[in-house]
């Protein structure tokens, strides 16, 4: 199910069909290859992250630099998601599934088509690309349900589930945001929302780890 990368001619800016030079998708995930201006330019959005009109600039640059590489699109989806810009960190969600789709099944046209081939428990632990695409439909999940486009958000959390049965990536937790985005739930605040799993990590446990079927 992996794919390694062609061959590229160095440039920092990498087209669709290629990674990086002489390598995996993975060695990207793990942020290799990453060209160091790009590099340089997440840093200096980190030191003024409060200030969007400052940082924004930075994380933009750096993606147009390696618009593949998947820490520039970490980098921009973090910043949006903790900045409680819930839509424009589905946009980077949606086109990082497109990039990591594209690795593990060369050439597929659609990001969240529920027919990625079955993966191993063993790659869903350990295999660098592998996490990182059920971590971003995990994260594509929730920004759709938060957001209120709730077909599209169990669609996704139905995806993940058959594709992480082990719950290795905690997706089952999202199966309390369902809910309440299903019961209309009146309790909506933004913070204890973004916050699920940094909560669920201070009372020592994953709440609701599993889904209930393994």
């Amino acid at each position: 199910m992996r794919t390694q990368a062609d061959s590229s001619t160095g440039s920092a800016s990498m087209s669709g069909e290629r990674m990086l030079d002489g390598m995996g998708f993975d060695s990207t995930v793990l942020g290799l290859g990453l060209p160091a201006q790009a590099e340089a330019l997440i840093a200096q959005a980190g030191l003024v992250r409060q200030d969007r009109a400052k940082a924004e600039p930075f994380l933009l640059q750096a993606r147009a630099m390696a618009p593949h590489h998947p820490a520039t699109l970490i980098a921009l989806y973090r910043f949006h998601f903790y900045g409680h810009r819930l839509r424009e960190a589905r946009e980077v969600a949606r086109e990082a599934l497109g990039i990591a789709r594209g690795a593990l099944v060369p050439g597929h046209p659609d990001p969240v088509a529920a027919d990625l081939p079955p993966i191993t428990d063993e790659q869903a632990r350990f295999d660098a690309a592998v996490r990182f695409y059920l971590f971003t439909l995990k994260g594509f999940a929730y920004l759709n349900l938060r957001l209120g486009d709730i077909e599209v958000g169990r669609a996704a959390l139905t995806e993940l589930q058959r594709l992480d049965p082990q719950d290795r990536v905690g997706g089952a937790v999202l199966s309390v945001v369902l809910a309440r985005a299903e019961a209309h739930d009146a309790e909506d605040d933004a913070d204890d929302a973004l916050d699920y799993d940094r909560q669920a990590l201070s009372q020592g446990r994953m709440p609701h780890r599993g889904w209930g079927t393994t």
